[in-house]
């Protein structure tokens, strides 16, 4: 007979039968849990913090209400008329005991009929409450959406205004995560808790001074177990508050890997990384869902507790009540409203600790989202910013000097000029600074040193936009939005007309494989152009940018991934389209840059040549040698 596997042993079979063995020694107490090992989505916004409870946060949240007031009105109205129904039934239920309770002076018929009046209130305060509720609901609910329908929207529109930067360092799951995950989390607070807040604040108010009026010293009785509570919740409140937001921190680790691992199934299949993506997938979900256990359990403990204290507070108010009505102190009528409002004054408390666990968790989303929120823009439109006429295209970089990080230098103080009309080839290794000079022309980023001019003026004191407006962009990854193939086109000129779009798919040579789809530019473009090859990719794409008719144009590898035929349909369109504008190619194949009126080669940062395409090759220089260096790879490809 076989020896039985070890628990080490069974944790390394591939498989879900091996994840759901693993799972299950896990409960038995056999495997322990995974080690956290290097966490592949630690940013500088997940970092724990311990922060007191923020009530500027709260505020602020709060102020996405402010444009609701008069719905925020309607709904407080009607709770406190709701409210005002449940304080007033204690009292209706003590007058009627009383009104039954010999000797009375008045004859039974009165006291009968006065029962009749009691019993009548208290259903009409049932049925007034239950409307207020019916009404205050539909308004708070109406509240709670308007109000996330605006946050979601201020949230999307900050990100989409943030510079490059802001993206380099962040993974597109811990992004969404904010939009989606973080402002859902608000929910509860917006539709449920504002009105709660405002109902049981109100409740307890009122029975506090119902219950002092009634008997002071019976309800400072009461009261009395208060600091037992306030004294065994502070803790656990500060620990509910830190749990939830390690809840949060990890489920944006989810869906960065989650987002990392959908954009990459292709390689992971190609490398059969399923099963090591799917154990750590394992581990990052596990973390979550013991950090979830841990603030829940927190969380449940709040509740009991109150219930606890109430109890206490129930039967301090039954016994001392009780030593009063035997001594003749107070009514049987009002030791039962008394006990009644004992028990409604506990309730409002465990609302509002209930509350307090929910404002938690939506503080704890809250913080994350007014991070992004208080994220400035490092590239932005200055102060009364010109806007910017019809350029003519010329551009200067004068000793621009510019880094990504802060330490190495991606540009170091590059100097050129370019003629409107020119077409300006820029040349080098892999991260010699091409891409980098591309990224300074559209203020994608702006540079630490020197200045970028553009028809003499420096992009950084003109009206971003406008810049813009007049730069066409086509990039080696290809982006297409969900839509018709039209709608793409026209993504740069909404207002292009139907033959405009179809003659600039003419100029780049698109417009064949266009009419070949099944509804040709109506047709539908599924998520990021899976439809269509790499090259017809591209192809839209340089139309996209032509129909925008800019007046600098700028190809970053974008013709990398096009074969020799579909390039020279590119090469001719250019020769024709591209007259009066400036253009800048940034491209490895140094065959679709023979006709560039100027052709500067980069290396480490730095200009090291220009000129034209015979002059360098007369030179003998650097770009000569990737010339040659290139020509014997394609020789050895050809052999």
């Amino acid at each position: 007979m076989a020896p039985e596997s070890s628990p080490v042993e069974r944790r390394e079979r591939p498989g879900f039968w091996a994840r759901l063995t693993v799972a299950a020694d896990r409960r038995m107490g056999a495997v322990p849990p995974p080690s956290p090992g290097p966490d592949r989505f630690q940013y500088r916004e997940d970092e724990e913090i311990d922060q007191p409870f923020n009530w500027a946060q709260l505020r602020r949240l709060l102020s996405y209400v402010r444009p609701y007031r008069g719905l925020t009105v309607a709904a407080t109205t009607f709770t406190v008329l709701g409210a005002l129904m449940q304080l007033v039934r204690p009292l209706l239920l003590g007058l009627a005991v009383n009104v039954m309770v010999p000797p009375h002076p008045l004859p039974v018929a009165s006291r009968l009929h006065r029962l009749d009046l009691y019993a009548s209130g208290y259903l009409t305060s049932f049925v007034i409450n239950w409307v207020c509720n019916l009404i205050q609901t539909r308004l708070t609910t109406r509240l709670g959406q308007s109000v996330l329908v605006d946050l979601r929207h201020h949230l999307y529109a900050h990100i989409q205004s943030l510079s490059l930067n802001f993206f380099d360092a962040r993974s597109v799951g811990s992004v969404l995560v904010r939009v989606t995950n973080d402002v859902n989390a608000l929910n509860d607070l917006f539709t449920n808790g504002i009105v709660t807040l405002l109902t049981n604040a109100f409740m307890l108010s009122g029975i506090v001074f119902v219950m002092l009026v009634l008997r002071w010293n019976l309800a400072l009785a009461c009261f009395g177990v208060i600091p037992i509570l306030m004294v065994i919740s502070t803790g656990v409140r500060r620990r509910i508050r830190v749990s939830w937001q390690l809840v949060r921190r990890r489920l944006t680790r989810i869906n960065a890997h989650l987002n990392e691992a959908i954009q990459g199934v292709r390689v992971t299949q190609a490398f059969t990384r399923e099963a090591e993506n799917g154990r750590f997938f394992y581990q990052i979900n596990y973390q979550y869902y013991e950090i979830w256990k841990t603030a829940q359990r927190w969380s449940s403990l709040f509740s009991p507790l109150v219930t606890f204290t109430g109890a206490l507070g129930t039967v301090v108010v039954f016994v001392y009540g009780t030593q009063m009505y035997r001594s003749s102190a107070i009514s049987l009528g009002l030791l039962v409203s008394f006990v009644q409002y004992v028990a409604q004054f506990w309730s409002p408390i465990s609302q509002l600790g209930m509350l307090y666990n929910s404002l938690l968790q939506a503080m704890a989303s809250s913080e994350r989202i007014f991070q992004f929120l208080d994220f400035q823009p490092l590239v932005s439109s200055g102060p009364n910013a010109p806007v910017l006429g019809s350029l003519k295209g010329a551009v200067e970089f004068d000793r621009v000097e510019f880094s990504y990080d802060g330490t190495r230098k991606a540009l170091d103080g590059v100097s050129f000029s370019v003629r409107p009309g020119q077409m300006v080839a820029l040349v080098g290794h892999t991260g010699a600074g091409k891409t980098s000079v591309v990224n300074l022309i559209t203020r994608f980023y702006d540079p630490q040193g020197g200045r970028i001019l553009v028809d003499g003026r420096d992009v950084r004191a003109v009206d971003l936009a406008s810049l813009r407006r007049q730069v066409g962009v086509v990039l080696q990854d290809t982006i297409l939005f969900s839509g018709t193939v039209r709608d793409n086109l026209r993504y740069g000129r909404l207002d292009a007309t139907d033959a405009e779009v179809e003659a600039a798919a003419k100029a780049v040579g698109a417009h064949d494989f266009i009419a070949r789809l099944p509804q040709g530019y109506d047709t539908e473009v599924q998520e990021r152009g899976s439809r269509f090859s790499i090259g017809q990719r591209q192809l839209l794409s340089f139309a996209r940018a032509l129909l925008a008719d800019p007046r600098i144009l700028i190809l970053d590898e974008a013709t990398s991934s096009i074969d020799t035929q579909t390039e020279l349909l590119i090469q001719r369109a250019l020769a024709r389209l591209l007259q009066g504008r400036t253009s800048f190619v940034v491209a490895h194949r140094l065959s679709t840059i023979r006709q560039a009126d100027l052709i500067i080669v980069f290396d480490h940062g730095k200009i090291v040549e220009t000129g034209t395409h015979e002059q360098l090759l007369d030179t003998g220089g650097v770009y000569a040698d990737l010339l040659r260096a290139q020509f014997r790879f394609l020789d050895m490809a050809a052999g």
